[in-house]
């Protein structure tokens, strides 16, 4: 029997490729503005002073602009009148020059005036001895999702709030039944016990829902904020704070959010040391700041880029630590909502330290303002 040797397959053809060099003809084959095909995205160009230089197809239908509007336009124009005030546009492309790029969620304005939720990405485009000579930005529109979670905030506040009412009753009729009972018998005590871990259980998940929120912001000082914080993570340890520079810097803020984002600043010092943890609260160029120092284990240099990201704990950690990851993405996520910026420095062996940036308050309290 004559047996035929089995042939090589033969590959589908795609129009403009060259079987032999695959790559070398995709490359040649995308189109040169392939960037303007892209809608689901805006994809901004910038010059180094921040005037756009180029407009695509995602950004027209994002922001509203055709590219002849908007080109020799200062991208401030996409921000609200208040970030305007505070220079946050500015901020954000000194920030993607010192770090190379920058990201920040927040409103940005369209070109009729109305408003959606964005997530930004600038980046820094370098030429060969590292001047910048422009930048990148990326946006989405992330408005359906911000909407989506408002409500399913609005529900969790609701059931909280209603959560909370049979539960007052029945520590009413706790407390009648204490009067007929011995006040160390045992199911009363664990009933009570019970009734309190449901109480904290629908204050968490109030608080959870004000950090998460932009409504409830007040006006207060960060210095108030940081100490609450440590009263919050280490009520019966103060010591093991040291406070360097307390400033009372400004800030319009939700405190409940921010106080909970530094107390997870701590509580991951506090977890990773045994020595004094240093806090400062300090105004710098940006706005506000509070920086955390540890002595502790510390985070590989190969983390710092992901350590932000949830379920991210990094190689160091080890099972006894506890923990799900979670710590430091809610630090950024609710960081990113006020406008800031979360900085992390480490060195294995030496410590971390953990800079938190806000917006300052530059104006002066409304009337409705509380003032802490």
């Amino acid at each position: 029997m004559t047996t035929v040797p089995d042939e090589p397959p033969t590959l589908p053809t795609v129009p403009g490729v060259d079987p032999a060099h695959p790559l070398t003809s995709i490359r040649r084959s995308i189109p040169r503005d392939w960037d303007e095909q892209v809608d689901l995205f805006a994809i901004v160009k910038l010059d180094s002073g921040g005037f756009v230089r180029g407009w695509n197809l995602g950004a027209e239908r994002i922001k509203g602009y055709t590219e002849d509007e908007i080109l020799g336009s200062h991208f401030s124009r996409f921000y609200r009148e208040e970030a305007q005030r505070r220079g946050i546009p500015d901020q954000l492309l000194a920030a993607a020059q010192r770090d190379g790029h920058v990201e920040d969620t927040g409103w940005r304005v369209r070109s009729d005036g109305s408003e959606f939720w964005a997530r930004v990405t600038i980046s820094a485009i370098r030429s060969d001895q590292g001047q910048v000579l422009g930048f990148v930005k990326i946006v989405r529109d992330l408005t359906s999702e911000k909407q989506a979670a408002d409500e399913r905030a609005a529900l969790q506040r609701t059931f909280a709030h209603d959560l909370l009412s049979p539960v007052t009753a029945l520590r009413g009729y706790l407390d009648l039944l204490a009067d007929d009972l011995p006040p160390d018998h045992r199911l009363l005590r664990l009933a009570g016990e019970a009734s309190e871990h449901i109480v904290a259980m629908a204050q968490a998940l109030m608080a959870d829902v004000d950090s998460t929120s932009e409504r409830g912001r007040r006006r207060a000082t960060l210095d108030l904020i940081a100490r609450g914080a440590v009263a919050l993570v280490l009520p019966g340890d103060l010591g093991r704070v040291r406070f360097g520079t307390m400033d009372a810097v400004p800030v319009r803020a939700d405190v409940l959010g921010l106080r909970r984002a530094i107390a997870n600043v701590l509580e991951n010092a506090a977890k990773y040391s045994d020595d004094v943890i240093e806090l400062d609260a300090f105004e710098t160029d940006e706005g506000a700041a509070v920086r955390v120092r540890d002595h502790g284990r510390g985070i590989h240099p190969d983390d710092l880029a992901s350590i932000t990201r949830e379920g991210e704990r990094g190689r160091f950690a080890v099972a006894t630590d506890g923990g799900r990851g979670i710590g430091l993405s809610s630090v950024h996520r609710i960081v990113s909502e006020h406008g800031g910026t979360v900085r992390i420095q480490s060195a294995p062996g030496e410590g971390t330290t953990v800079t938190v940036t806000i917006p300052r308050a530059d104006e002066e309290p409304d009337a409705g303002d509380s003032v802490l």
